[in-house]
């Protein structure tokens, strides 16, 4: 079937091309009969406005390209939702990629986006996509990273203080008493990750540091043992879990802190199915990012919370105030993550 255009219209509605355009485009310069005539024609012929090649031809876009990290993890999909409340107050829409914390997706969203000629660019990134930002940049696309610390000072950026959200957790695992943690968390690589891990570790030296003199007996030191998974999914914790607790009574951890509330999830899930090991008896876990499955697990989840939605909006007005002014300086937001405690770290909470 011939697709409908807009002259098309225009011959059906008894009126000019120009009239259909300011129909379209500009119905106040219209007579309210003249734009009832014209959607009366685009009805009946089934018409479809072509945005993408009107953008084309104008050489602007409405369109913003958000890539993020994880589709599957609800924290992203909420950083989205701020984005697209932003942008659709500015005018603007969101064009959402998953890289799945691959880099040839990342570059794949990152080519797509810049062949469709979008305003600018939101990105969680997977590793170093400086280099990259910057020619689009010197093309006329600013770009913002999101959930990540700018290493350099030319791009803006919008995050959480991930180290503190680190010692906020171990801080607390320590607090009510424990002595054996494990992080489970991975890949390594990834900073969100890494800078999480260097938060616990420095909470843990602090607390051994600081602990009064007394014999060994009586109160070991804190530990804390690295598990690194793959990916941040409810799969990996599941597994990772299932190593951690079949080992002896004395090796295994007595506290688990892990790198985000998905990989908490299946930590939690391993131990139920276990069901010789309680939460938090014998077992406190901690996870991060305090999505909505959090607090409605069968042992509600102990997390350290992030603004998701806010992150999201807070980068999309930084990404418009860039497109209105390309000499702008570059800003960068930190927000400060919070515990929340619940039935999984203090059974009373």
């Amino acid at each position: 079937m011939e697709s409908v255009s807009i002259r098309d219209v225009a011959t059906t509605a008894g009126v000019s091309v120009g009239t259909v355009s300011n129909v379209l485009n500009r119905p106040d310069k219209v007579s309210p009969a003249t734009v009832e005539r014209v959607h009366a024609a685009i009805d009946e012929l089934g018409f479809v406005r072509n945005d993408a090649a009107r953008q084309l031809r104008a050489g602007a876009s409405r369109a913003i390209g958000l890539v993020i990290l994880d589709g599957g993890n609800p924290f992203f999909s909420d950083v989205a939702r701020g984005a697209e409340t932003a942008a659709e107050k500015a005018g603007r829409v969101v064009l959402l990629g998953n890289s799945d914390q691959q880099v040839e997706r990342e570059a794949h969203y990152l080519d797509l986006f810049e062949e469709n000629r979008v305003l600018g660019i939101l990105i969680s990134p997977v590793g170093d996509v400086t280099a990259r930002l910057a020619r689009l940049r010197r093309r006329g696309t600013p770009a913002v990273l999101v959930d990540r610390q700018a290493e350099l000072t030319d791009f803006s950026s919008v995050s959480v203080d991930d180290v503190r959200g680190g010692q906020l957790a171990a801080e607390h695992l320590l607090s009510v008493g424990r002595r054996r943690l494990a992080f489970v968390g991975g890949p390594l690589d990834l900073q969100q990750v890494a800078d999480r891990l260097r938060g616990a570790q420095e909470a843990v030296r602090a607390a051994n540091a600081a602990a009064p003199t007394e014999s060994a007996a009586s109160r070991p030191a804190a530990t804390l043992e690295v598990v690194e998974v793959p990916a941040l999914t409810v799969e990996h914790g599941r597994a990772a879990a299932a190593e951690l607790m079949s080992r002896p009574a004395g090796e295994r951890p007595d506290a688990v802190f892990a790198a985000n509330d998905l990989v908490a999830m299946g930590v939690l899930q391993s131990l139920v199915m276990l069901g010789d090991l309680r939460v938090p008896d014998d077992v406190a876990l901690i996870g991060y990012d305090d999505i909505d499955f959090a607090r409605a697990a069968v042992v509600p989840l102990s997390s350290i919370r992030q603004p998701s939605a806010l992150i999201g909006q807070t980068a999309m007005d930084i990404l418009q105030d860039e497109i209105d002014d390309p000499a702008r300086s570059p800003r960068r937001v930190v927000f400060a993550p919070e515990l929340v405690v619940r039935a999984s770290t203090v059974p009373d909470a």
